[in-house]
């Protein structure tokens, strides 16, 4: 489970055993965890973060997408 960024509380990481799926990152805050694909981003799965969260990780993801898809194509190749 590569960890690819660590913001404001939030740890954006992929598991190592979804090389098939499109890029995406998972972000955990608590026990809270978001799923958002990186091309275009949107969520693709919640399980706990508030709507006004989902808003704020999308920013996030969307400012750091580069970094987020070029840590995805470095790790799956």
């Amino acid at each position: 489970m590569p960890t690819v960024l660590r913001l404001n509380g939030y740890r954006f990481y992929f598991y190592s055993h979804e090389p098939n799926e499109p890029p995406h990152v998972h972000v955990d805050k608590g026990s809270a965890s978001l799923k958002v694909w990186l091309d275009p981003v949107a969520h693709a799965r919640n399980i706990g973060f508030r709507p006004h969260e989902i808003n704020v990780i999308l920013t996030l993801v969307a400012e750091h997408r580069g970094q987020l898809l070029e840590a995805w194509h470095e790790y799956f190749g």
